[in-house]
């Protein structure tokens, strides 16, 4: 059965879990995506390197790529390759040398350890079958992306944001804080008004 490459899509809040979020994962040759509900501390390791921000401190999954650099570990694939009540069940395809070794995972740490190693994501269409949807032309989702959009489907909502009042070089200073703090929520808010301003950080 051939393997379906999957793109990250972004994340939103989940409606039906309090403090829970929902990664969104899309076909890359088709309109599928597959919502999977994660947690709050892999959906900000996640939103952070899609919104490309530097944290001051390795996070988890940072400290895993470090970790196999030192030791001349590459991932090169994941593979969420099986769905069982409702949960997914992800591997880590590595490589060391001429060795290739398999490592479970879970999906939202192997999706954060992909995106560090710029590696494909992918899954089978027996699970794009069962989990797969088809979003309407209106973008329906569980809730606003608040990372890593790309989709031109699913449009952020134009709200005024919080931001507006305050200078470029405020706006530099409030971000740097929110890095320094360890507030990326606040940050990628921050990152997106700076960018509507059509300036890069």
């Amino acid at each position: 059965m051939g393997k379906i490459k999957l793109n990250v899509l972004g994340l939103s809040y989940s409606q039906t879990q309090t403090g829970a979020y929902a990664l969104v994962l899309s076909e890359e040759d088709g309109d599928r995506r597959i919502p999977i509900i994660i947690g709050g501390v892999e959906a900000q390791s996640i939103a952070i390197q899609l919104e490309e921000l530097e944290p001051p401190r390795p996070l988890t999954h940072d400290l895993f790529k470090s970790f196999a650099e030192a030791f001349a570990v590459n991932v090169v694939e994941v593979n969420i390759y099986r769905l069982e009540e409702g949960i997914f069940y992800s591997e880590l395809i590595c490589e060391k040398g001429l060795s290739r070794i398999r490592i479970d995972s879970r999906t939202s740490d192997a999706v954060a350890i992909a995106l560090r190693f710029r590696c494909p994501i992918f899954t089978t269409e027996e699970i794009i079958e069962k989990a797969g949807i088809v979003l309407s032309i209106e973008g329906e989702t569980e809730g606003p992306m608040i990372a890593g959009q790309t989709d031109p489907e699913v449009p952020k909502p134009e709200m005024k944001s919080q931001f507006t009042e305050y200078s470029l070089s405020q706006l530099r200073g409030m971000l740097d804080d929110a890095v320094r703090d360890e507030d990326y929520e606040r940050a990628s808010q921050i990152r997106d008004e700076i960018d509507r301003r059509g300036e890069s950080v």
